[in-house]
């Protein structure tokens, strides 16, 4: 049987790895390295440079080289390479080639399958521009396999004898993933799993960036690119020695615009300047275990993934959440990759693991746009209403049952969002069409919706009208974009020009803030009525009954703290 190689496309760092001879082998590139930086530069003589050149070409031709590329997939940026520009699918297809290439190599016949991980938290269209890169790399992507999943089957690999509970931290280059999962009797269960796809160690670098630029004056902006990228290198030096050696100092050294700046830091400097990030690590942990229904004392281990875990300030991070040092004995630049060959093996049926079974989880919520009814004759629109919310084992498949609103109402409008707000303008939308419905009075035709959330993360919605039968169906394909200047500016002006409501003042801000808040960490019937009881708050505010708005704001309030209470016990 072909070989299947299992990867991992990183933000900085990328590596293959094979299943053979009963275990997981790191396959090196053509420097005998078994990392490659995920850069991509455009030589002289106009040649794609990928991995270790394109990383040193970083500092001698920035405008020539890409880099960290990884966190803009899914969006139509384009990114300037020389004088071209390219998508970040085209960019890491580069990178992809170069680890099929050495993969080849090293295994001495042609590659064409293959197993990518992701992050847990990336979306559709995250995943569809991953499987656009593997396309153009010549890859077969048999699999996508979340990253702190994988992490964790080359964890259980080691430990299939034991029935235990551990949680995977996994601070990349980019992202951020936390995964708890349960193992016993050869079955890898994910119970939860959440992210944050714009932070890793990048934003660490670039906080001690900022740090430099703050304490001289400078902004960052405005640095030639050169200049910026020199910066950029001597904070990641700095972070990399503050690492290997936390009770040493190290020095930002920069010469611009005729002037030496320097700044000295030591440990503690550089974990008060990065803080605010130190801070957005224990959400998502702190979610995952709710999810998970997983006590912290019922967890064996915590499992740190990732290059940036090796941070002094991460691990010291974890050890204060957690009461107890989190477990070091898997290299955390390489169990990603060393994890997706196991998922290629597993997939090659390898008898080494006939034994092993994994169930993932879907990361995120998905639902469709709804109206939320707040009295017998009012309905609020743009809600969200899930139909297979975060942390549903997958493969899944559920339905929702939805219905007209006006007499004789000829069409439904389905748009599908991901996401964990409340309102559907906080949440991300993936596409959208129309159905024809049965003219009736209203409430007596509409549509079962039927959303089929498959093991890569690839979601078919199916809308069925009743009572006629008529059906149409999409597998989500499109990529959300991003926001224009133009559209910026365009809702910058609306809302400056918004009057003064009493739902901005700050009692009932601060209230609805909180709510949404709880809404993001509730699931099940008590989200929906949660959800009902905030629209009808809203409803209220907009009658602008003081006297209705406190007594409802003192009911919601009471409600926010009876619910407060369930979701942090």
């Amino acid at each position: 049987m072909p070989s299947i190689i299992g990867i991992d496309l990183g933000t900085t760092h990328s590596l293959a790895a094979i299943w053979r001879n009963g275990e997981a082998e790191l396959i090196p590139n053509a420097l005998g390295e078994t990392l490659t930086p995920s850069c991509v530069s455009l030589d002289d003589d106009g040649s794609i440079l990928v991995g270790r050149p394109a990383h040193d070409r970083l500092h001698t031709h920035p405008a020539q080289t890409a880099a960290n590329f990884k966190r803009y997939m899914g969006t139509s940026r384009a990114i300037p390479l020389g004088t071209q520009r390219m998508r970040p699918e085209e960019l890491s297809s580069f990178v992809l080639k170069s680890l099929k290439a050495d993969a080849q190599a090293f295994l001495g016949e042609d590659i064409r399958d293959a197993v990518i991980a992701v992050p847990a938290y990336f979306s559709d269209a995250q995943r569809k521009a991953t499987r656009i890169a593997g396309e153009l790399a010549g890859l077969n992507v048999l699999r996508l396999v979340n990253e702190p999943t994988a992490a964790s089957l080359a964890y259980g690999v080691h430990q299939r004898n034991a029935e235990r509970k551990f949680l995977i931290f996994d601070l990349g280059g980019g992202t951020f993933d936390v995964s708890v999962l349960d193992f016993f009797e050869g079955v890898m269960e994910v119970r939860a799993s959440t992210g944050d796809n714009f932070l890793g160690g990048e934003d660490f670098t670039q906080a001690l960036v900022d740090l430099f630029c703050r304490h001289h004056g400078l902004s960052f902006d405005s640095l030639a690119p050169g200049d910026a990228q020199r910066l950029h290198q001597q904070a990641e030096h700095a972070k990399k020695r503050l690492t290997q050696a936390p009770a040493q100092s190290a020095t930002l050294k920069l010469f611009t615009n005729n002037r030496d700046y320097s700044l000295e830091l030591d440990a503690p400097t550089a974990e008060r300047a990065c803080e605010p990030l130190l801070q957005r690590l224990r959400k998502p942990v702190e979610r995952a275990l709710r999810d998970s229904k997983i006590a912290v004392d019922a967890l064996e281990e915590i499992i740190l993934v990732g290059g940036a875990s090796r941070m002094p300030m991460a691990r010291k991070l974890v050890t204060k959440m957690f009461g107890r040092l989190p477990a070091a004995h898997l290299n955390p630049d390489e169990v990603v990759a060393l994890g997706a060959a196991v998922q290629a093996g597993l997939i090659a049926r390898d008898a080494a693991l006939n034994e092993m079974v994994l169930t993932d989880v879907a990361p995120y919520s998905l639902g469709i746009d709804t109206a939320m009814q707040v009295s017998a004759d009012q309905f609020v629109p743009g809600h969200f209403l899930p139909i297979i919310e975060r942390n549903t084992i997958v493969p899944v498949s559920r339905m929702q049952r939805i219905f007209t609103l006006r007499d004789r109402q000829a069409k439904l409008s389905i748009k599908v969002f991901q996401g964990e707000a409340r309102l559907n303008a906080d949440n991300i939308p993936l596409g959208e069409f129309t159905l024809d419905v049965p003219l009736q009075p209203a409430g007596e035709a509409g549509a079962d919706v039927r959303f089929t959330y498959d093991v890569n993360g690839v979601l078919e919605v199916e809308a069925t009208a009743f009572p006629n039968g008529t059906k149409r169906a999409m597998v989500i394909e499109e990529n959300p974009g991003v926001m224009t200047p133009h559209e910026v500016a365009a809702r910058l002006a609306a809302l400056s020009a918004l009057k003064i409501h009493p739902r901005d003042q700050l009692e009932n801000r601060t209230l609805l803030t909180r709510a949404d808040r709880i809404y993001e960490e509730t699931l099940g019937d008590q989200r929906q009525y949660l959800a009902a009881t905030i629209a009808r708050f809203h409803a209220l505010l907009e009658r602008q009954n003081t006297d209705e708005i406190a007594q409802a704001r003192r009911e919601l309030g009471a409600l926010l703290d009876r619910f407060d209470v369930h979701v942090t016990h």
